[in-house]
């Protein structure tokens, strides 16, 4: 009965853990990517200047793109230097990207940029 009882308590360790053992091997890709996309982000956040005037000139006309857009790409180039540099600092906790897109470079010409809160992977 002992054995039966260990056979059955080293199983469960086992399953339980196996979620948490297939995890692992990801772990180094996982923050690997989030430093190298804080580093991009800090890199290219002035490039959201010039996205966001794009962007705000075709959908409300050039002078909203050259004022407006203007100062929504500075608010956006904060942003994203910003959130860069938090992954940057905390690139040991795997989460996913504060910005959207998490490139600049993604959807360049059509998708200004959004902010959410941090989820882990």
């Amino acid at each position: 009965m002992k054995t039966i009882f260990k056979t059955i308590l080293i199983l469960s360790i086992m399953f339980s853990l196996s979620p948490n053992l297939a995890m692992a091997h990801e772990y180094p890709a996982q923050v690997g990517e989030k430093l190298g996309t804080g580093i991009v982000n800090v890199i290219t956040g002035v490039g959201e200047i010039p996205k966001t005037m794009m962007i705000s000139g075709r959908e409300k006309g050039a002078t909203y793109g050259m004022t407006a857009g203007f100062f929504t790409g500075i608010v956006h180039m904060l942003g994203r230097t910003l959130s860069g540099a938090v992954d940057i600092v905390t690139f040991v906790v795997p989460t996913t990207p504060m910005v959207k897109p998490p490139f600049i470079w993604d959807d360049f010409h059509h998708t200004e940029t959004s902010y959410e809160l941090w989820k882990m992977r």
